[in-house]
């Protein structure tokens, strides 16, 4: 592995610790929020600490060769801790039950911590391995114990956790159960991880060379493994606010036809709210949903049932349903009425009179001035008003139906009546 193979990661789980800082400040006493702090910094620390750059640094600093060796296998031992103690909270049941199995695991875990460094002292390590450590001293008294006891503790780790998940993700749903899943496959690397540098370490117990196994094999599996788990965990807690931003996003933008359709003219557009594309997508929404409201009001006096009667009609006999036929006439009124907006902006200012209606006009009969009668748009916003109440989905449903052929036919109508002379 490279460098950065190490670095990148450990600065970006750093990066994530540190963000989450204040809500470590805020719930300390939750034991649940404690471990997912206490993950993320381990993972952290295990990439930062087995770098080799690292591994040397702190043998020169201390003055000690391998004295790296302990470090790395207890923060190791600390982040297998880690993930035990989270599943086991996040996972809940009766509070002492609970309490008692992360005080076994950590007693545990915290005993192996514990013999690393005594193993280490009591043990003879003089020449600095940086990348094989395992192997060059795998039938070296006391560091041969050294290395079996932080494998053993990480492949009991991945084991236990891989089964706890298991059972688990058959109950819960959604999030929760996706996080499960990715945790488990994190898990399985883990264990191969332990399996590939046992297998390398018992090789030169018997003599043979699969050295191969542990400096090639097992250091990009556990880096896979230690940020796959990382996600595992987060994804459940930042997964629903990750959806929320998605479906905001992509409500933003299927309203954009209806937006880009209602937006006032030039002169106008400076007083319309101005947020910068890259704001919060609820926010996007919000603004987008408000001005195509406030439009929508604004445009009342241009409406005509009229329009929105024959569009129904209309898409009725091409064999829609009543719901779709409903949406269909209101995105036909609207579009016809912005185009009566762009011609006449300020409706009842004409100075000519309207013409007598014609006596043997039937109720429907349009005027021929194109002015919108008051009982007419009174309709036209009632209908509106029941085609919008269900909601967001329904907005967006308007803001569809705007590319259907009905819709545009009603438009190119509306412009030659209204520029027709008087």
């Amino acid at each position: 592995m490279r460098n950065t193979d190490y670095y990148v990661p450990a600065v970006a789980l750093g990066i994530a610790f540190l963000a989450k800082l204040p809500a470590l400040r805020r719930g300390w006493r939750d034991p649940l929020v404690r471990s997912v702090h206490f993950l993320i910094f381990t993972a952290a620390c295990c990439f930062l600490f087995a770098a080799p750059p690292t591994i040397r640094a702190v043998n020169d600093l201390t003055g000690v060769p391998n004295v790296s060796a302990p470090l790395v296998y207890s923060l190791t031992c600390a982040f297998s801790c880690a993930c035990l103690l989270l599943i086991v909270n996040w996972r809940g049941g009766a509070p002492e039950a609970v309490r008692a199995r992360s005080r076994a695991w950590s007693l545990a875990y915290a005993g192996a911590i514990t013999a690393l460094p005594v193993f280490f002292l009591l043990g003879d390590a003089p020449v600095e391995r940086l990348r094989d450590l395992d192997t060059y001293y795998a039938t070296t008294p006391y560091i041969r114990e050294m290395i079996v006891t932080y494998l053993t503790a990480h492949m009991v780790s991945a084991v236990v956790t891989t089964t706890l998940c298991l059972r688990w993700a058959r109950e819960v749903r959604q999030w929760l159960r996706a996080g499960l899943i990715v945790l488990v496959v994190g898990f399985v690397l883990n264990l191969l991880f332990g399996i590939a540098k046992l297998a390398a370490v018992a090789a030169r117990w018997t003599g043979r060379d699969w050295d191969v196994l542990s400096t090639s094999v097992a250091p990009p599996i556990v880096a896979a493994g230690g940020l796959i788990v990382t996600v595992g965990f987060l994804l459940p807690l930042l997964g629903p606010q990750l959806g929320d931003a998605c479906r905001a996003w992509i409500g933003h933008v299927r309203l954009g036809p209806l937006w880009r359709l209602l937006r006032c003219p030039a002169r106008q557009r400076a007083a319309m709210p101005q947020i910068p594309w890259w704001s919060a997508p609820d926010m996007l929404l919000t603004v987008r949903e408000t001005v195509i409201h406030d439009e929508l009001l604004r445009l009342q006096p241009y409406l005509d049932d009229l329009v929105r009667r024959r569009a129904h009609d209309t898409a009725v006999a091409g064999g829609a349903g009543e719901d779709r036929a409903a949406v269909l006439g209101v995105a036909a009124m609207v579009a016809a009425a912005v185009e009566s907006r762009s011609l006449r902006p300020h409706p009842g200012t004409d100075s000519e009179p309207e013409p007598e209606p014609d006596s043997d006009a039937g109720p429907d009969s349009e005027p021929d001035s194109g002015s919108v009668s008051e009982e007419s748009s009174a309709k036209a916003a009632v209908a509106l008003t029941a085609v919008l109440s269900p909601g967001r989905q329904r907005l967006v449903q308007l803001s569809n139906a705007l590319q259907s052929p009905i819709v545009a036919a009603a438009r190119q109508e509306a412009a030659p009546r209204e520029s027709s002379p008087r």
